[in-house]
């Protein structure tokens, strides 16, 4: 066996290398309400206006149903607004306005927000939708790495590197590179202050960095609930 044979087995003693080994297979809904705490939008900017744009609004309440379900309704002013993801379809809808505007996003799967974006992992992300490399255990944390990706045939090739708690299983950091040119580093995501509901660890805190390493937003996960049993209705896009 060589030196560095020897070493990784030291390090991976009692580690899995597969993600399957850190994923929430018990998660089947979840709702909150997400709260913006800190929001420098000159910070935001850095990471791209969109992402910026997300956090002007205080407060959104949040539900996911798996697998690839999700609603988030926001107010500005005395209007509702709700973003619907079910599968590869989006909805916007802007009820007071008569806004209602469908998207398929089978071409796009970076734009399909996920429970990724909220620091878990469930089975149904790596069912033909993305894939999990794994790198390696951190020295000071313990936890395992991965290079998590976007199935070949979905053609987009941005990257997320993802810290994981092997004990109660969500995301603590996130990298998400581009996928444009050199693959830049867009921002960086802690996942922090998890809470154990109803048998699945939820991380109520979100930290955003972007490239430069500077805190651009926060957010927090208020009043979460899971495994409710959410209609399925709730997330229809026709």
């Amino acid at each position: 066996m060589t030196l560095a044979a020897t070493v990784l087995g030291t390090v991976l003693v009692g580690q899995s290398t597969s993600i399957n080994s850190y994923w929430q297979s018990g998660l089947r809904d979840a709702s909150f309400t997400a709260k913006v705490g800190k929001a420098s939008q000159r910070e935001l900017q850095k990471i791209n206006k969109d992402f910026a744009q997300s956090y002007r609004f205080d407060y959104t309440e949040v539900q996911m149903k798996e697998p690839f379900m999700l609603r988030l309704e926001s107010k500005v002013e005395d209007q509702s607004i709700w973003f619907i993801i079910n599968g590869t379809n989006r909805l916007l809808s802007i009820p007071k306005s008569g806004i209602r505007n469908r998207e398929n996003l089978a071409k796009s799967p970076g734009k399909r927000q996920t429970v990724f974006d909220f620091g878990l992992i469930t089975p149904a992300l790596f069912d033909n939708f993305m894939e999990a490399k794994f790198v390696r255990v951190d020295r000071a944390t313990k936890e395992p790495i991965f290079d998590v990706t976007y199935m070949k045939s979905l053609g987009d090739d941005s990257r997320h590197r993802i810290w994981v708690d092997p004990d109660q299983k969500f995301v603590t950091k996130r990298e998400w590179y581009s996928q444009n040119g050199n693959k830049p580093l867009l921002a960086i995501f802690r996942y922090k202050s998890p809470q154990k509901v109803n048998g699945v660890w939820m991380p109520t805190v979100l930290e955003v960095y972007n490239s430069g390493n500077v805190l651009a937003g926060t957010t927090n996960y208020q009043n979460v609930k899971v495994n409710t049993g959410l209609a399925s209705s709730l997330f229809a896009t026709n």
